[in-house]
């Protein structure tokens, strides 16, 4: 291509021609309309605007907080989460719509001025004591400049009490029953002491158990959902380092140097390093001489005041200011600025160098391309919603720009966070059940677990007939008997054999002094034999507790519905998504 620069002029005069023409009848109209909106949920747009809006916030607020420049990966997230906001917010809306959840004129008034208005109302309109200042917030109503503000305060008023009622409406339906408190009580103030004999599964070898095809083959069916996987994505990608050059490390260098007389002149050093944006925050305490750190060393020979010439620590600039000293106990203030590679002299060369790339490897091919320019091809397969990518790492950058290529296709430079991409798909594999060839290995192991289990257990229950107390079955089974004091009856997990859930229930079933049969647990066949039982009374417990166990298990409730609140909400709704038709 490079070779055939007349031809593709011509090329291209006659391609303009034909522009001109299908313009003149207006061709393009029906075929460059696209989406209008950002996605659409249930019929309810989402503009680009108030998705931007949501992601501007997100941003605003890291850099508030960090002070450092956003990654791809993290703007990634952002955008992400932004998106899922404005989904929720919308299937919220309309299940309250749904519901016939509103708020009346009279509720308004009585959030803005009534005797207990809305918290924000209190905070904007409180005086020094604490009151709301009538007068004031009065004012503020009447006052035409303030009627658009009003009214966006009232739509949020609205907005936040409709949540509420919707909350309370929930609430409503996960009430605590008496039982569920009482039951809780007893589980929280319950007590065994144990004596047992533990079989481990471990105890069955390998070479015990046999397996056939067919019993791997119907294991795999009747287990399918254990062997699901999602669409994944087979591609071949070139890279370029985002590693800072020795130019930008002197550009650094130079930067921080330049600070120097201005830092060491600096009459409030905390202002200073805020000002300037040091990646090394200021304490502002004292240090003992023996406990500063050896890189920050070089600030212990300063006079008072005086900076000390730049230091690189860990490949940074560092400027050292001694700012006071009491005895063997030091005050100072640190400058310093992480080396990152050039916004334009580096990071724009090699995103033009991956987009020429792309280009030519387009046209030409991507191998031939890749070996022109002296660039490895490797290869790595994706899983969709899932952002690590061996040999790649964590990157949801490269899993959305994945999403959107065919198979052969060349992606635009995917920037990551210390490189540049440019990928190109060999294989999309759909979500489903993973071949029976691919998972043999995974099969096998959980069947021969399977019948490692049915086997201790039968060999436990064979040598319980033959041995009825705990002390003849522990020597018929080589082993000894084990104590445990103390277990809770809300415990998970059994003093010296892990974690037991099963056991335990098994154990607060029976009679103090009694010996349990056979229990299959998670690690090991177990055989009990309870020494002391201590079994709460609910007739005992506290109106304190039982308020404390009412809130706690409420709370676990709500918390555990709002989990699959949003998801349920999703699986019936009609959700759009265009954001890879108008942001990528």
């Amino acid at each position: 291509m490079r070779n055939s620069t007349s031809s593709i002029l011509w090329i291209l005069i006659f391609s303009f021609g034909i522009l001109w023409v299908l313009a003149d009848v207006d061709f393009f109209g029906g075929v460059t309309q696209g989406p209008r909106s950002l996605g659409i949920v249930n019929g309810d747009e989402i503009t680009l605007n108030e998705y931007n809006q949501r992601v501007s916030f997100y941003t605003e607020q890291f850099n508030q907080q960090s002070g450092n420049p956003m990654s791809p990966e993290i703007r990634a997230l952002y955008e992400n989460q932004a998106w899922e906001d404005l989904v929720a917010a919308r299937l919220i809306r309309q299940k309250m719509d749904e519901l016939g959840i509103t708020v009346t004129d009279t509720e308004l008034m009585e959030m803005v001025t009534g005797d207990n208005p809305d918290p924000f109302i209190r905070q904007q309109f409180a005086d020094e004591t604490g009151q709301i200042d009538r007068i004031a917030l009065q004012t503020a109503i009447d006052s035409p400049e303030n009627s658009e503000v009003w009214i966006l305060i009232e739509q949020q008023l609205r907005e936040n009490r409709r949540q509420q009622k919707l909350n309370n409406y929930i609430s409503s339906g996960l009430r605590v029953t008496p039982m569920e408190i009482r039951n809780e009580y007893v589980r929280e103030n319950s007590f065994a002491d144990i004596e047992f004999v533990r079989f481990p599964y471990s105890e069955i070898q390998d070479e015990e158990i046999s397996m056939t095809d067919s019993e791997l083959q119907q294991y795999y069916r009747e287990n399918s959902d254990l062997y699901q996987r999602e669409e994944t994505y087979r591609f071949r990608y070139v890279s370029w380092d985002k590693t800072p050059t020795a130019e930008d490390t002197l550009n650094t260098v130079r930067e921080i140097e330049d600070l120097r007389s201005a830092f060491e002149s600096a009459e409030n050093d905390s202002l200073f390093v805020l000002r300037y944006q040091s990646s090394t925050p200021f304490r502002g305490a004292y240090v003992n001489v023996d406990n500063i750190r050896e890189e920050f060393s070089p600030v212990v020979d300063l006079e008072i005041g005086e900076v000390s010439d730049v230091e690189m620590v860990n490949g940074n600039p560092h400027l050292f200011k001694k700012i006071d000293q009491q005895g063997d106990e030091i005050k100072f203030a640190v400058l310093s600025y992480d080396v990152i590679a050039d916004p334009i002299a580096t990071i724009d060369r090699l995103a033009e160098e991956a987009s020429e790339f792309k280009f030519y490897a387009e046209s030409e091919s991507f191998e031939e391309e890749a070996e022109r320019n002296d660039k490895p091809v490797r290869e790595a397969t994706a899983t969709k919603d899932t952002p690590f990518i061996p040999g790649l790492g964590q990157s949801q950058v490269a899993v959305d720009a994945l999403e959107d290529l065919s198979v052969n296709s060349i992606s635009e430079p995917i920037e990551l966070n210390d490189q540049f991409i440019v990928a190109q798909m060999l294989e999309r594999t759909p979500a489903g059940t993973r071949p029976f060839d691919e998972v043999r290995t995974q099969v096998e192991n959980a069947l021969r677990n399977d019948k490692r289990q049915v086997q201790a257990l039968a060999a436990v229950t064979e040598q319980l007939t033959a041995n009825s107390d705990l002390e003849s079955l522990a020597s018929a089974l080589d082993t000894e008997i084990s104590e445990a004091e103390g277990v809770r009856y809300s415990s998970t997990t059994i003093p010296g054999a892990g974690r037991e859930v099963e056991v335990i229930g098994a154990i607060f079933g029976m009679e103090e002094g009694g010996m349990s049969g056979a229990i299959q647990g998670s690690n090991a066949v177990f055989v009990i034999r309870v020494v002391n039982m201590d079994m709460a009374d609910a007739q005992n417990m506290t109106a304190e507790q039982q308020n404390t166990l009412r809130n706690r298990l409420e709370q676990q409730k709500f918390m555990a519905f709002n989990q699959v609140f949003i998801d349920r909400l999703k699986e019936d709704a009609s959700i759009q998504d265009n954001r890879d038709r108008i942001l990528r």
